[in-house]
């Protein structure tokens, strides 16, 4: 009987081996992979969520603010309801009293020295020839009756006023309404610190170089503040007298 061949060397299958797999044929296992879930910042988007519906609600707020802000703002002069309007020249010095057909005056001839309108919150009844000078210089004059008006109605006028450059305050005896403001050629009553053409008239026609015969001229008068002249007083005058026009009224006031 013919011999089985021999292997040849390097075709027998050494023991234990099965040419890189396990015995009973299964491969070579690989240690597990840790696969990590990346995890995502919740918190940090959240944060950022709350914080971009802040700014909006802010940013919101602020422009609903400033719209109703504006909404009461005015563009010219005939959008203040109740308005009167007048036409007087103005560089018409006098040394002598004179008698306004406006009560408070609106313009007119007027005294040489200007009543101080530096934001002035005066406890007097300025005097009117003053007084006038000042809104020829573009300042708005606030007056006020000091027998009706209530103590809360005067001090949100004193907090409109004072400080504020181009305007004065000051109680007006015999005044028709609790309230008035004036300025050269313009005037309107009312009857409450709180009605919105109050703040209307001061930031329209404050140094409005469109109406005051003298634009840029200062309001500053140190020497009133720390002596005011009241109604009626002519213990000191100045400047020389100048004829005046007839003043025509276009718009009478209440």
């Amino acid at each position: 009987m013919a011999k089985d061949p021999k292997p040849q060397n390097g075709g027998a299958t050494r023991a234990g081996s099965s040419g890189g797999r396990t015995p009973g044929g299964k491969g070579r296992t690989r240690p597990p992979v840790n696969v990590v879930t990346p995890q995502r910042p919740w918190g940090l988007i959240a944060a950022a969520v709350a914080v971009a519906v802040f700014a909006v609600a802010v940013l919101g707020y602020a422009v609903v603010t400033v719209n109703r802000s504006n909404a009461d703002k005015v563009t010219s002069a005939d959008q203040i309801a109740g308005l009167g309007t007048f036409e007087y020249a103005g560089a018409q010095h006098v040394t002598t009293p004179v008698t306004y057909t406006e009560s408070p005056p609106v313009g007119g001839p007027h005294d040489n020295e200007w009543a101080d309108c530096t934001g002035t919150v005066y406890d007097v009844d300025v005097r009117h020839e003053n007084a006038v000078h000042s809104l020829e210089h573009g300042a708005v004059w606030v007056s006020y009756n000091p027998d009706t008006i209530a103590d809360g109605e005067l001090d949100t006028l004193k907090e409109l006023v004072d400080g504020r450059q181009g305007m004065m305050l000051s109680p007006y005896a015999g005044l028709t309404s609790p309230i008035s403001l004036q300025s050269w050629n313009h005037q309107v009553f009312v009857d409450s610190a709180a009605d919105e053409r109050v703040e209307q008239f001061a930031d329209f026609m404050v140094f409005n170089a469109d109406f005051s015969p003298e634009p840029g001229a200062t309001c500053s008068n140190p020497a009133f503040i720390s002596d005011p002249l009241v109604a009626g007083d002519q213990t000191r005058v100045g400047g020389t007298a100048v004829p005046s026009d007839a003043p025509v009224s276009e718009t009478p006031a209440p």
